[in-house]
């Protein structure tokens, strides 16, 4: 998926919702422009699966399951193996042997490995071609068949995922019946459903929103007084 030289991005063009070109606009380099890291990449996809896991799954083990205090028959003279609980794994109705318990499957990252893979990722779908800007998605109302001719006239086919600079309900609902494709606002934009979706389609306010999130911020200097 990723290119191997670094990429240079200077601008990418903007259509409206008719598909037609109407502008041009450049993008920063230090977020459109980085150089793949599939390592980091595939940190933050494992973190990111991972933390969306629940933990719940629990069983119970010999000594939790009720009964089986009692031995269920004598030692000898049955011709049976002998047994010394109701309660043994082995039996039905019996305890669980190394099963699953509650557990927490969260893990850490670091603020810049995590923005570093979204930025390799975001170059990415520029150097393939894969990333669309509209200049805006203006719907009165939530409509599905509205949605799909956008997305036809825009030629991207399906599995779009659609970012925009806020949350934008007519957006939404109006995509959310339409197959393997997503909205989601700039600010909640993840490696997760970039990979996931084939096309990523940005409103210019997106884009502009998504710059500021992933531009590094220099760190404040405290003066301290000796």
């Amino acid at each position: 998926m990723f290119p191997q030289r670094r990429i240079e991005v200077v601008k990418v063009p903007v259509h409206n919702i008719q598909g037609e070109v109407v502008d041009h606009i450049a993008l920063k380099d230090e977020i459109f422009g980085v150089p793949p890291n599939q390592a980091v990449v595939h940190q933050a996809l494992v973190r990111q699966l991972a933390n969306a896991r629940q933990g719940t799954a629990s069983t119970k083990t010999r000594a939790q399951v009720s009964g089986g205090g009692r031995k269920p028959f004598r030692q000898k003279g049955t011709g049976r193996a002998r047994r010394g609980s109701a309660s043994s794994p082995l039996l039905r109705g019996g305890g669980v042997a190394f099963g699953p318990h509650p557990r927490s499957y969260r893990q850490a990252m670091p603020r810049k490995m995590r923005s570093l893979a979204l930025r390799c990722v975001l170059s990415a779908k520029v150097a393939q071609g894969e990333m669309v800007v509209v200049d805006e998605i203006a719907l009165n109302e939530p409509k599905t068949k509205e949605m799909a001719r956008i997305l036809a006239a825009l030629g991207v086919g399906s599995s779009v995922l659609i970012v925009t600079a806020g949350a934008d309900p007519n957006a939404y609902k109006s995509a959310r019946n339409l197959e393997r494709t997503k909205t989601l606002p700039a600010n909640l934009i993840n490696v997760g459903d970039l990979l996931s979706h084939r096309i990523l389609m940005l409103t210019v306010a997106a884009v502009r929103r998504v710059e500021e999130m992933g531009t590094p911020q220099p760190r404040k200097m405290v003066e301290t007084q000796v």
